[in-house]
């Protein structure tokens, strides 16, 4: 029932947004690509995926903070591809500081890329979706979108927002064939997190593997990172008919961190 269906995956040029398109992909999903590389560097990432999965893709390498450029990210993917019927909000940055130092321009750009574009996002998706009956709306939160912790004050609250806002979208949509989800991952084995790694290992005087394990433990039971194979596969399941009874819900992959 996906195939032929059209994924707008932000953020999807590494990580969880790479592996999440694959997944897509081997259905015979075709993409919507988004992620802040060149712009030629973006399109032969599309082409090896069409080629690939005999798909129809399109890159586009728009500014998440600029609204216009969302505007614009939508012109030129409705035009190419027609109407979006899977979203998944997944760019996101991260900054650790704590709040009495904590940088105005980071703490704009956080709550502008991991929450405010979302909004924009979603706004653009859902006459496409109402039209057809059918959507798939799914936010990649984090456990951060359920507990807080130290220095990451604008990190929690864009994710904790970005939870409140699926929640509205899904009770606005929940008669329209429209599905609005957050998964919330434990620690995830990203470039994201490579920073804070890196400073565990200089204050701790050992090796990064060492600092992934301590950071890993530090919150969360099970003693190791997710691969993001694993979130794209979650994704899938939440775009088939068997989760059509899912919305609003903020969904934990989290290693039992959430469980304490």
């Amino acid at each position: 029932m996906l195939q032929g269906k059209t994924a707008l995956i932000t953020g999807s040029t590494s990580g969880i947004g790479l592996a999440t398109a694959h997944a897509l992909a081997e259905q015979g999903i075709n993409l919507v690509l988004h992620g802040l590389m060149g712009e030629a560097e973006g399109i032969a990432l599309a082409e090896s995926f069409a080629t690939q999965y005999s798909i129809n893709t399109v890159f586009d390498n728009a500014n998440l903070m600029d609204s216009q450029a969302i505007i614009g990210l939508f012109d030129r993917a409705t035009k190419i591809m027609g109407s979006i019927d899977i979203l998944v909000n997944n760019a996101g940055i991260q900054h650790t500081e704590a709040i009495d130092t904590f940088p105005e321009n980071k703490w704009d750009a956080i709550i502008a890329i991991n929450l405010t574009a979302a909004f924009h996002t979603i706004q653009k998706s859902l006459p496409g979706m109402k039209a057809n009956g059918w959507g798939r709306i799914i936010n990649v939160a984090s456990v951060h979108g359920l507990v807080a912790s130290l220095n990451k004050s604008a990190y929690v609250s864009a994710k904790h927002g970005l939870i409140g806002l699926t929640k509205a979208v899904a009770l606005e949509c929940a008669e329209q064939g429209i599905t609005v989800n957050a998964i919330c991952p434990g620690w995830v084995d990203t470039p994201l997190i490579n920073n804070q790694i890196n400073e565990i290992a200089q204050q701790q005087q050992v090796e990064f593997d060492q600092a992934k394990y301590n950071l890993v433990t530090a919150k969360q039971p099970l003693p190791e990172m997710m691969d993001p194979r694993q979130i794209g596969e979650f994704i899938l399941f939440l775009c088939s008919d068997s989760a059509r009874s899912m919305t609003g819900s903020a969904l934990p992959m989290d290693g039992a961190w959430t469980a304490q």
